[in-house]
């Protein structure tokens, strides 16, 4: 993490000053919140619509920290404590980052895409952790403020460090990969989220592609090579070192053969077709994000023994198809940490792949921020379901309901059922769910249907 003297941070945020008498203190780990801060910290007073953090410099010192950065146009600056007076915390808090990246030997591999991109962070931080020092970012540390944070909280030792980049709309992308300046930029696909601040599939390819803005120049760029919209805009690009991976055989990477078993997904890829990858996630569609990670380890010469040691040790963010298996002998596939028409339909083309389930129950909720086609989305959904492979449908939310109306068509009557209430819905489903039966659930990160969980244990 960032240890530095003052004056080393005060060099490091262009037109930022500080009391000489405090020069030499030293900060060790840069904060935004009070309530995690650490002592030795650098506090950072950041500004929203509804908060201040400036209000709360004083906790932030009474809990350890030894020094805040404090915005040139806000009054009643305490006079007591080392304070680092920028124009804009948020905007310093940036340039921080970037300056101590750039101090940095690390190599960085930055990750975006519409779905899959924290399941291929994780990939390729256990990939590359068989062989070199790994950091990667931590939860959902995606964003303009969480990126920052990200490269402030690498040690100077790390030789790779995996960074997440998310966004919700145009130049949000391009600002994450100016400040990391990634080696690696790598795009997992382009999918339905973000339509309603991007416009259109073709908005997002846009907004995703940003990624390329910050790439070193002689930085390698990973791309899902099925995807016309990216394959158009690298054509366009002056980018010189590219890879692709897909399904198709025009891709460098793609899979001869993709087994899903109970215990995980097994796979060969072209470049080894007689090495067999296993790894501790269901799904075909995490062969792609696999491929996009086998990309990354032979970009770092990481031999295939590894990757394959890597695969079996996959520890993934939770809620991302996480398998729980409970003991009243029923099994969950939580994977509602977020959804699109693209990942809803993997999720659900997955559990009815599965065998050995005595019946299969999908539990689906509203897919948010799809602008003006949600209903559409969410009809196209409810019509791909098939009552031979799936035996129950329950639906929560709003628009979840449009998936109900149109799987009523072709289930038998009541196993299709819509819901507004989760604690109806958990009551309903302790009803039909038996020992042996396996569970999905899938929705939007703002429907909070991995509560349903808890309920059944009530």
């Amino acid at each position: 993490m960032l240890t530095r003297s003052l004056a080393d941070v005060q060099m490091m945020i262009p037109g930022s000053m500080i009391d000489e008498r405090y020069a030499s203190v030293m900060i060790h780990g840069v904060s935004t919140d009070t309530r995690t801060i650490e002592r030795g910290n650098l506090y950072v007073p950041l500004k929203g619509a509804t908060f201040n953090g400036h209000q709360f410099v004083k906790e932030a010192f009474d809990k350890g920290a030894v020094a805040a950065l404090w915005s040139k146009h806000e009054p009643n600056a305490p006079t007591d404590v080392p304070l680092i007076f920028v124009e804009d915390s948020l905007v310093a808090l940036q340039q921080l980052a970037h300056a101590y990246r750039k101090q940095l030997r690390t190599r960085i591999i930055g990750v975006t895409g519409s779905n899959g991109k924290t399941t291929t962070k994780d990939m390729i931080a256990s990939l590359l952790g068989t062989v070199y020092r790994v950091q990667k970012t931590e939860g959902n540390l995606n964003n303009h403020i969480g990126v920052p944070l990200t490269l402030l909280r690498l040690k100077e030792e790390t030789e790779y460090a995996v960074v997440e980049m998310g966004m919700s709309g145009f130049g949000e992308i391009e600002l994450l990969s100016t400040l990391a300046e990634p080696d690696v930029a790598i795009i997992t696909n382009i999918g339905e989220s973000h339509l309603q601040e991007l416009g259109s599939r073709e908005g997002i390819a846009t907004a995703k592609f940003e990624i390329v803005k910050g790439l070193q120049r002689d930085g390698l760029f990973i791309y899902h090579g099925d995807e016309p919209l990216l394959q158009a805009r690298v054509q366009r690009s002056s980018l010189s070192h590219i890879q692709t991976f897909g399904m198709e055989p025009t891709n460098d990477y793609y899979p001869l053969d993709i087994r899903v078993q109970a215990d995980g997904t097994a796979f060969t890829v072209n470049r080894w077709s007689d090495e067999t990858f296993h790894m501790p996630l269901l799904g075909r569609h995490h062969v792609m994000n696999a491929l996009a990670a086998i990309a990354v380890a032979r970009f770092a010469s990481v031999d295939v023994a590894h990757m394959k040691e890597g695969f079996l040790r996959l520890s993934v963010t939770k809620m991302r198809t996480e398998v729980i298996k409970r003991p009243d002998g029923v099994t969950i596939i939580n994977d509602a940490y977020n959804a699109s028409p693209t990942s809803m339909r993997a999720a659900l083309e997955l559990l009815g792949q599965l065998t050995g389930y005595r019946k299969k129950i999908a539990i689906v909720g509203d897919m948010l921020e799809l602008g003006e086609q949600e209903i559409t989305f969410h009809e196209q959904i409810g019509e791909m379901i098939d009552p031979q492979k799936i035996d129950y449908v329950l639906t929560y939310g709003e628009r979840a309901k449009a998936i109900a109306e149109q799987a009523s068509k072709r289930f038998s009557k009541g196993h299709v059922r819509s819901y507004h209430d989760k604690v109806e819905l958990a009551t309903d489903l302790q009803k039909i769910a038996e020992a042996g039966d396996i569970i999905l659930l899938k929705a939007s990160r703002g429907m909070r249907l991995e509560e349903i969980i808890s309920l059944l244990n009530k």
